[in-house]
């Protein structure tokens, strides 16, 4: 990374105000847009995990497929994404993508059943130098040198996790994008994983850790991003969720409380779909503390060293 930019302190990556939406065709002639994305806004600093935050529906694998440039083709986006200060443009997008900027999947299915995961590792060099970085890979993620010569219906599912971060650390990435990478897994596990992206973000990269599991992010996050309906609604320190009352959007605070430890409160309601249009915040309809204003457009604004997007913040 360019030591002037690391200086200046501009983040690794900043998406502002990200917006994605799809065609939908109906019949021979019927169209129509669905937006899945309205206000994306999240920050990752070098050598920092920031986890972004939301149920299904929310917009974090669509963030992802975004700033990797995998959007399908009836999407359109809007809103600017910059890497290293730098706009990010599609030919950049993919210019840096595998090498600089590397996906950690979701699914273990990405790996190919049909090849040992050396090669998959090695992505098909075969040279000494190349096979030397991967057995020191795999050494670093406790995988013996046998475990090449394995297919992935071998491996256990903790296992193909520790190859598909190999894939990604293979080079030198300078942003590792982790999409829900723990599913199916067990805690200590889950834990042992999570724990890896970290090995990663204190090594220099950033890490951008997309998850619903908001109790996990906080064992390796440095900063947390929550989504709610396509929208960021705020953007803080972990530290801010030592206590309630230094979080700021309600949302926050209910994910707050629905933790064991705060009470295991659940949410009444539900996140609405990307078709209800609702005026307004989107969550509006759940929050105790809506107010007529509520029902109009809602800013971001800085608050209390983090970013909210809520009217009433600082209020509740």
């Amino acid at each position: 990374m360019d030591k002037t930019i690391e200086k200046q302190g501009v983040p690794l990556l900043e998406v502002r105000n990200l917006s994605v939406s799809f065609t939908q065709y109906q019949g021979l002639f019927g169209r129509t847009r669905l937006e899945a994305i309205k206000s994306l806004n999240v920050t990752v600093k070098k050598g920092e995990i920031t986890a972004v935050i939301g149920s299904s529906g929310s917009g974090k694998s669509l963030l992802a497929h975004s700033i990797l440039g995998l959007l399908p083709y009836n999407a359109s986006s809007g809103g600017e994404i910059l890497f290293q200060g730098s706009l990010l443009t599609e030919k950049r997008k993919k210019d840096l993508r595998g090498k600089e900027i590397v996906l950690v999947p979701q699914s273990v299915s990405y790996l190919d059943p049909l090849m040992k995961v050396g090669n998959q590792i090695r992505n098909g060099r075969n040279d000494q130098e190349w096979k030397e970085k991967e057995q020191a890979v795999l050494k670093r993620y406790g995988l013996g040198e046998e475990t090449e010569q394995l297919y992935p219906f071998e491996l256990s599912g903790g296992m193909a996790r520790r190859i598909l971060i190999s894939t990604a650390v293979m080079g030198t990435p300078q942003l590792v994008i982790a999409d829900e990478p723990t599913p199916g897994l067990h805690i200590e596990a889950a834990k042992r994983v999570l724990g890896h992206f970290r090995e990663i973000a204190d090594d220099g990269a950033g890490v951008l850790l997309i998850t619903h599991d908001l109790e996990l992010a906080l064992e390796v996050a440095d900063s947390i991003a929550v989504l709610y309906a396509g929208i960021t609604v705020e953007e803080g320190r972990k530290e801010d969720f030592k206590d309630e009352k230094y979080l700021r959007h309600p949302y926050t605070k209910a994910l707050y409380r629905a933790m064991p430890e705060h009470g295991f409160y659940s949410l009444p309601g539900n996140q609405p779909y990307a078709k209800d249009k609702i005026a307004g915040c989107p969550y509006r309809p759940r929050c105790p503390f809506a107010a007529e204003e509520c029902k109009g457009s809602i800013q971001g604004r800085q608050l209390n060293g983090g970013y909210v997007r809520c009217v009433r913040a600082g209020e509740v």
